[in-house]
């Protein structure tokens, strides 16, 4: 579907490339998909009946900067048991807090492992607490994941949350991308609808997708608070099957709260509750256990709808 892009990556070494296996002698080698669609409901942005769901049903949240005084999100710990406290009401079992991981802030794993365990201590099991990161493609955090990801990675497995600045894209990001699955990672790329460039070049998403990568949006951009561009970016992206998570990016508990079942609500109206329940359940619960992800389509080019339209 998209042969162009995977051109490069077949003189280099591709039966080492995850989503690839070797054919038999006699068999040409062929890409499959990390995993077979599901018999799913429509897939359309226009209204459709949401029968069953029900919000309270229990949602994990890969993206969070819940932990107090590391970076831009909760600023003291007050902030923290508050964010907490919200995010249980909304029905998040689990939460992944992930401090940034930039020039900017310091990182250091074992802060965020004492921060974590005294919120956890003090606001009890439940929205369970993992650790991860927003992490930054400079050249001193690609070497070290390199070497060992798992400081880096959500509850150190295999799948870090990988961020964009929001007006820019690293030159030579295909090969990075390439070199780190190369290395057993599976990098999500967090809110790419907030990208003024990737926001408007979906197909460029697509390729990544095709690479290895998967993609988190953010639950305030299915509901529109990130306005319009950022809105109909993901009604591409979800159109496309180019979505498989949803997460709060909460930073705080008014503009940025830890919530998700607004944004789950929606895509079961407009999309469908199974489809709902994956990206806010399923696929991010798979993640934090370094489990394969249960959904994972094909991405479809843009000017056709996603596979399981046809079942309209």
């Amino acid at each position: 579907m998209y042969a162009a892009a995977w051109v490069p990556y077949l003189v280099t070494g591709l039966r080492q490339f995850p989503g690839w296996r070797r054919a038999p002698p006699s068999a040409p080698m062929r890409a499959t998909p990390p995993c077979a669609p599901l018999p799913l409901a429509r897939h359309s942005l226009t209204p459709c009946k949401a029968d069953g769901y029900s919000k309270v049903q229990a949602m994990v949240d890969i993206h969070c900067h819940i932990l107090p005084a590391l970076d831009d999100g909760a600023t003291e710990d007050a902030v923290s048991r508050q964010m907490f406290e919200m995010a249980a009401r909304d029905g998040i079992v689990q939460i992944v807090a992930t401090p940034h991981a930039n020039y900017q802030y310091k990182f250091d794993t074992q802060v965020n492992r004492n921060k974590r365990d005294q919120l956890q201590a003090s606001m009890g099991a439940t929205p369970e607490i993992f650790l991860g990161c927003d992490f930054h493609l400079s050249f001193e955090n690609i070497e070290d994941a390199k070497r060992d990801h798992t400081r880096y990675s959500i509850n150190g497995k295999q799948y870090p949350l990988v961020e964009f600045a929001d007006t820019n894209i690293p030159p030579h990001t295909d090969k990075i991308f390439f070199d780190l699955i190369g290395c057993g990672i599976v990098p999500i790329i967090t809110h790419p609808e907030r990208n003024s460039i990737l926001a408007d070049q979906p197909d460029l998403i697509a390729t990544w997708i095709g690479l290895g990568c998967a993609v988190q949006v953010t639950a305030g951009s299915v509901t529109g608070k990130f306005g319009k561009h950022a809105l109909r970016s993901t009604e591409t992206m979800l159109k496309h099957n180019m979505v498989h998570f949803i997460a709060s990016d909460a930073h705080n508990l008014t503009t940025r709260p830890p919530v998700l079942s607004e944004a789950r609500e929606t895509i079961a109206r407009t999309i469908s509750p199974e489809v709902a329940e994956l990206l806010s359940d399923s696929n991010p619960r798979a993640v934090v256990a370094g489990l394969p992800m249960p959904w994972r389509p094909q991405p479809v080019p843009m000017g056709k709808r996603g596979w399981f339209s046809f079942l309209r």
